[in-house]
């Protein structure tokens, strides 16, 4: 599922180089991000564990449990995003249907792959 269709040209969109640190593992997180272009990866304790790309999200955890970052994010590639703060992140939970099912369908996926990885 696109969730880039969500967001249209009054979006506030970031643009970001390649390299950029875009949060740590362990900082409090305050903002979530959808990739409209570009890649991220996702790095815990020094090693690289997943790529993000265009139309999925990122740091969609931190907006459900108020807990610290659990992996570091950095742009693979120059990147355009969109970040949601706590506020935006439940008003589009709340109106937008298609953007719940979205993140459940990103939080399922990571779970499965992580328990995958667990037995490989």
């Amino acid at each position: 599922m696109d969730v880039r269709t969500l967001f249209n040209e009054k979006s506030k969109i970031q643009k970001l180089k390649e390299g950029i640190v875009i949060f740590e593992e362990g900082s409090k997180g305050h903002l979530m991000y959808v990739i409209l272009e570009g890649e991220v990866e996702i790095v815990i304790a020094g090693k690289i564990i997943d790529t993000i790309k265009a139309g999925q999200m990122l740091g969609e955890m931190a907006m459900i449990d108020e807990r610290s970052r659990s992996a570091t994010a950095i742009t693979k590639t120059d990147c355009q995003m969109v970040s949601l703060d706590r506020d935006h992140f439940y008003a589009m939970i709340s109106e937008q249907p298609i953007f719940a099912q979205a993140v459940l369908q990103t939080l399922a996926q990571r779970l499965r792959r992580a328990n995958f990885k667990l037995f490989e």
